[in-house]
């Protein structure tokens, strides 16, 4: 019955524009579910190497920016003398597009940050996060800097008679449900590789990881690689479903707010982030719904949040597994490593 759960719960969060009418909820829904992604997408860099990275809604943003811009086309002179035009786009190619600007963006930085570890990591990742946010603050011919990007385009598939248009809430909000249901697998399905048990060998201890022959720079860039990706996607969702981007998008609290969401769920489990996600996701408002002054509001979010951190120091999804004794099995490091060592061999 357990392994049938998610199943159910899928069913539950899909039936869920059938019966809600109020619009309201369902666009804090939707808000909720697209941070939930873009948390379940910095959860495989947190998680599963250990790499904290504070500068991850970076990705997020160029996939908003990237989607936003090839919905709408553009004009801009990348060098002197050189103007690149690009007509406007289909929305779904845009956000393919976005996807995919993210994930080049993701192996670059990745493939030059992890050079350097702990700290130096930190400060490589929040260094890249402001320089995005300056550009997109500055370059004023592409970006529209500080007076934002504006309507931007919904997404709709199919020809013309037979359309189906993602504007309004209920549709918006099975959209995101899917892209955050395909996420969910694909990340479980790359933990659950030889490269996933790889990159737990990485978190756990990498220098006995490094001497059994683990290739430590790729696994982590791969692992960067799929979350920008996938936070990418979150961009371009929340992009095409606002209809409007500016450079706040790429402030610092949305990257706290994802590290709150992996932390207090429980990193490093599947179910972390959309338990947090969740929580956290959804306590602003109905703070806000009990009529509660600003900030009452924030102190309460910020007691809970100590509270959880405090009592649960590894997270909600752990502290549920180790008490019904379910849920994901932790190996131990030197297992995760032998494993890793065969399948390489």
């Amino acid at each position: 019955m357990t392994r049938w759960l998610p199943h159910l719960f899928v069913l539950f969060l899909a039936s869920v524009p059938l019966w809600m009418t109020d619009n309201y909820i369902l666009h804090i829904l939707i808000t909720t579910g697209i941070f939930i992604i873009a948390a379940m997408s910095l959860n495989l860099l947190l998680g599963y190497t250990g790499q904290l990275s504070l500068g991850h809604v970076a990705f997020f943003g160029i996939g908003a920016y990237a989607s936003a811009l090839l919905s709408l086309g553009f004009e801009a002179h990348i060098a002197p003398g050189l103007l690149v035009k690009v007509l406007p786009k289909p929305v779904w190619f845009a956000m393919l597009g976005g996807i995919a600007s993210a994930a080049v963006c993701g192996y670059a930085i990745g493939k030059l940050a992890f050079r350097v570890r702990g700290a130096y990591f930190v400060i490589v990742s929040i260094s890249f996060a402001e320089v995005v946010r300056l550009v997109a603050l500055n370059w004023v011919e592409l970006t529209q800097g500080p007076m934002a990007l504006n309507n931007i385009p919904a997404l709709k598939l199919g020809a013309a008679g037979l359309e189906l248009s993602f504007l309004k809430k209920p549709m918006v909000y099975t959209l995101v449900l899917a892209v955050a249901v395909l996420s969910y697998v694909l990340i479980r399905r790359l933990v659950q590789s030889r490269a996933g048990r790889a990159m737990i060998a990485l978190r756990e201890n990498e220098s006995l990881a490094t001497s059994v022959g683990i290739d430590v720079t790729a696994y982590l860039v791969l692992a960067t690689v799929v979350a920008s990706a996938i936070a990418g996607a979150a961009g371009a969702l929340y992009a095409h479903y606002v209809r409007i981007v500016d450079p706040d998008i790429f402030l610092f609290i949305y990257t706290v707010t994802m590290v709150i969401m992996v932390v207090t769920g429980g990193k490093g489990t599947l179910a972390g982030p959309i338990v947090g996600g969740v929580l956290f996701g959804l306590l602003p408002e109905s703070l806000r719904a009990m009529a509660m002054p600003p900030e009452v509001q924030w102190i309460a979010y910020g007691v809970l949040m100590v509270l959880v951190v405090y009592f649960l120091p590894r997270g909600i999804v752990p502290a549920i597994n180790e008490r019904w004794g379910a849920g994901e099995a932790t190996a131990s490091p030197l297992r995760n490593l032998v494993v890793a060592a065969k399948a390489r061999s």
